[in-house]
């Protein structure tokens, strides 16, 4: 307590010096040479305030973050495991899944199905195309036996453990309970589910595919070594003191739950009534519109339909839920996530979505993947703080959803000539960013719990993350209008003046944060513009952040590389903020493009590697020229810049590697296009590596009608 007390006090006199500072600034900065009512001062300054302001912002979070930590208090284990003793509203764990590799989809799947409550039922949403390549239709007959073979695992386990409680109830109407002995019955049980959780343990460790794979050390460590204990512990205070049989009743009913989980899987690309569109909202509101339902398989003239009938007829029956939990397929969950969850959204009925936001795996073993988690860490505690200030956005990864609430932001929409119901906007790539709006209008509130219970995979190359933070950036400027005119409409605006502020400058941040430096960088400003009280200003933030880091298991010297890696990622959320700005314009919808989840690496377009070349070299060029010219402040800044970047390149992008991604762009415009049979199988071997090699780093666009698949020069870059 008196660590968060120092933390609280030491944020405030930081930003004390922030806003301090950069007050002085703006008196000294009337009397520059420019003139204050000049261009270029004006836009100097409006620049260095928009800065100023994601400053304070992260202040202003780290503030709320550590309030919230301060009067946290998390229920006990006797308040969570009450809902073994009374009917628990249902939950349905839906796993959004596009040719995921076997291994990550298992241990999603397997995190979630250990999770403690009643019954849980998992569906695992398979995206993968019905027919396709002979490789991707392998991989989709792997995820559906997969699912299958959980699902009988856990259902054996599940009925051993229900005959024992069928046993136990009978002996306790009959009164011939022999308390010491059931005791003793319920310890075995325990003792018996860990050692299952031990099997699944040394199967994973005895993979050779994922032996050293700081994912799998997590997931055995958090998802099955830990619990396992747990269970032991039990069992060996259960021997040492007797239990009455209230008690036993209350085991018997979690070690049920424990095992209780339905595990099933659901394609909605292979029915022509439902929609196809390639994102992952429409693969959510595909099955949430089936919720609750009952229907058949009628085969008509443009494909397989859904038609809703009696439960007597049907082929598809989708149970009832009060809740649904949705998981990635590349995140695991802890297993008390659902318990402590619904415990707070049984409390507060106003909240539509609760949720912890994700931490990247820790001990990354390579240096992108490890910088690139850090700045997932330190966004988890600007998440938190926005809770604080009722400022919460739905971070996709992971969240239970109430299903009433869905239900009052039911949209519909046409798609190929069918009506279909859109409960998770995607208007925008960054779905659950638009619907925390749509949710807000409705009066609903959403929740970030105070600790870390989900984990997810951070891109390990610098390829795969231009598309996770391109598409992270992209969408925020089109829901920006949105909220002003909730704001617009919404009444007492003065008290919500915090939540608000917060909530644009989410929106707006990728696009003013980065244009604002990149301005700073290009353009030479006057010197008489520069002040000490420039730096002073922003000094305080990257302590706070530093100390931060040191928090969340980081080291001090990673300060330096997170800056380094939001210099290189300039251009690609500028270029997430353009196509904002295209589809604003157009109203053409931008493609959804999800992250690779694949061994290789993903080559780095080549117009990213370019710009990145670029970038370097006018940065040498600006310190040279400044320093000759005598403008040292501007080249003092041009010359740090500079260092850092070729730092970047090095280590993150690499030389030979960014190089050869280059090559392979100047050679796809200058050769013709590569025309692709539909059929690989009857392609060589060597034609078929040579295509999947150039489809690398964005999906291929099949034409139905050519039976081709063509690569363009704008889907290389």
């Amino acid at each position: 307590m008196l660590k968060v007390r120092y933390e609280i006090a030491f944020t405030w006199a930081s930003l004390v010096v922030v806003l301090g500072s950069f007050g002085l600034y703006l008196q000294t900065a009337q009397g520059a040479e420019a003139g204050w009512h000049s261009l270029e001062t004006f836009v100097f300054v409006v620049v260095v305030a928009l800065l100023i302001s994601g400053n304070v912002v992260y202040h202003v979070s780290r503030l709320g973050y550590l309030y919230r930590r301060r009067t946290h208090r998390a229920a006990s284990r006797d308040i969570l495991e009450a809902i073994y003793d009374s009917p628990a509203p249902a939950v349905s764990i839906l796993v959004p899944s596009y040719k995921e590799e076997a291994r990550v989809l298992l241990q999603t799947v397997l995190s979630v199905a250990l999770m403690e409550y009643p019954h849980r039922r998992v569906v695992v949403l398979l995206d993968d195309p019905p027919s396709s390549t002979v490789d991707d239709l392998v991989a989709l007959h792997e995820a559906r036996r997969l699912v299958r073979e959980l699902h009988e695992y856990f259902a054996k386990r599940e009925q051993l453990i229900a005959r024992e409680q069928v046993s136990f109830m009978k002996r306790l109407q009959s009164g011939q309970l022999d308390l010491p002995a059931e005791n003793l019955r319920v310890a075995h049980l325990y003792e018996q589910v860990a050692t299952w959780l031990d099997e699944w343990a040394d199967r994973i460790n005895a993979s050779p595919a994922t032996t050293s794979a700081h994912t799998d050390r997590l997931f055995i460590e958090k998802i099955l070594r830990c619990p396992a204990s747990e269970h032991r512990i039990r069992a060996t205070q259960l021997r040492s003191a007797l239990s009455d049989s209230s008690r036993l009743a209350h085991e018997y009913r979690r070690l049920a739950g424990l095992m209780s989980v339905d595990i099933t899987s659901f394609e909605r690309k292979r029915y022509a009534n439902l929609s196809h569109q390639p994102n992952k909202a429409m693969n959510l509101n595909s099955y949430i519109g089936l919720i609750g339902h009952c229907y058949r398989e009628i085969a008509c003239s443009d494909g397989l339909h859904l038609v809703e009938c009696e439960p007597d007829h049907a082929t598809l029956i989708v149970p009832r839920a009060d809740y649904l939990l949705t998981v990635d397929a590349d995140s695991i969950v802890l297993p008390d996530y659902a318990l402590r969850l619904v415990h707070i959204m049984e409390q507060d009925t106003g909240i539509a979505v609760a949720q912890t936001p994700y931490s990247a795996f820790p001990n990354a073993p390579g240096l992108l993947e490890r910088i690139a988690g850090a700045t997932t860490d330190i966004q988890y505690l600007t998440h938190q703080g926005s809770t604080w200030f009722d400022a919460t956005y739905w971070v996709g990864a992971n969240a239970l959803l109430r299903l009433r609430a869905l239900h009052d932001i039911c949209e519909f929409v046409e798609e190929r000539g069918y009506r279909l119901p859109v409960f998770i906007q995607d208007r925008t790539v960054i779905e659950d960013t638009g619907s925390t709006i749509d949710l807000i209008k409705r009066g609903w509130r959403l929740y970030n719990y105070p600790e870390r219970l989900a984990y997810s995979a951070t891109p390990p190359d610098f390829g795969s993350l231009i598309i996770q933070r391109r598409r992270w950036s992209n969408g925020g400027l089109i829901i920006l209008p949105d909220l002003v005119k909730h704001l617009w409409n919404t009444k007492g605006v003065v008290r919500r003046i915090p939540e608000m502020a917060m909530r644009a400058h989410y929106l707006f941040s990728p696009a003013v944060g980065n244009l604002g430096l990149l301005m700073l960088l290009l353009y030479r400003f006057d010197d008489g513009l520069s002040s000490a009280w420039l730096p002073l200003a922003a000094a305080p933030y990257y302590v706070l952040y530093g100390r931060d880091l040191s928090f969340a298991g980081y080291r001090w010297s990673d300060l330096f590389r997170v800056y380094v890696l939001n210099l290189l990622l300039i251009t690609v959320n500028l270029a997430g903020v353009l196509r904002s700005l295209q589809q604003a314009s157009t109203g053409k919808k931008a493609s959804f493009g999800r992250t690779p989840k694949i061994q290789s690496r993903t080559g780095t377009p080549p117009l990213h590697v370019f710009f990145q070349w670029a970038f370097l070299a006018y940065l040498t060029g600006a310190f040279l020229v400044d320093f000759v010219q005598g403008h040292y402040s501007h080249g003092a800044f041009a010359f740090v810049n500079c260092i850092m970047c070729l730092y970047g390149i090095s280590r993150f992008l690499g030389w030979r590697e960014s190089y050869a991604d280059l090559r392979r762009g100047l050679r796809l415009l200058t050769r013709r296009p590569l025309v692709v049979s539909r059929h690989p199988a009857t392609l060589s071997a060597l034609t078929f590596e040579r295509a999947r090699a150039y489809a690398r780093t964005e999906p291929p666009d099949l034409s139905r009608e050519e039976g081709i698949i063509r690569w363009s020069v704008r889907e290389v870059v």
